[in-house]
């Protein structure tokens, strides 16, 4: 499976599945490339420090299908993982990869999505709520926030003193412990779906 990345900030999530599949080729998933909207984001450093090319898109460039498109078909990707990703995906790049693009939360959905739920919106709202657990959703992009079909999700338990910033990071932790997972289970599956031998 060649995949892509999109990211919009640091891309811990991103620093995290790269390393792994790096590390890792016998999982059967080569990132190809980084895909961000913010010219100053820290993934593009990181994806450059590690030998993974990288594409920053306008606003307009990301709504054009040609553009980007092209350059996904220039590095083969068959599958996109958005990592810290803000931009909502178009319908055409929906349309293009089906079923083929994945998200990932910091909620347990659909409690805590949608427009402007993102990073730490989410867990301030979490710990406002006086929720007593949190997690991540790992899912399917759709054409909305936050609604395409859930693939995985995680909880963890919280403490009645937990800042939103402590949620943040319990949650971060079951991101990363958890994402490349649902990438590598989906390439293995897609593979055998291929008719391919382990």
């Amino acid at each position: 499976m060649k995949l892509a990345l999109f990211v919009s900030g640091t891309g811990s999530n991103a620093r995290t599945i790269i390393d792994r599949f790096q590390a890792h080729p016998e999982d059967g998933v080569e990132v190809v490339l980084l895909v961000s909207n913010k010219s100053t984001a820290g993934a593009l450093t990181m994806a450059a420090e590690r030998n993974i090319p990288t594409l920053v898109l306008n606003r307009q460039e990301f709504r054009e299908s040609e553009v980007l498109l092209t350059d996904l078909a220039r590095f083969q990707v068959d599958f996109i993982a958005l990592a810290g990703f803000l931009w909502l995906v178009p319908a055409y790049l929906v349309e293009a990869f089906p079923d083929k693009i994945l998200n990932i939360h910091p909620a347990l959905l659909p409690d805590y999505g949608g427009k402007g739920m993102y990073g730490a919106n989410v867990h301030r709202a979490v710990k406002a709520a006086g929720e007593t657990e949190s997690g991540i959703t790992i899912h399917y992009v759709n054409e909305r926030y936050d609604e395409g079909n859930t693939v995985f999700q995680a909880a963890v338990r919280l403490d009645a003193e937990d800042s939103p910033e402590k949620i943040a990071e319990r949650v971060l932790r079951l991101e990363h412990a958890n994402y490349w997972r649902v990438i590598r289970r989906l390439a293995l599956a897609a593979h055998q779906e291929e008719g391919g031998q382990d």
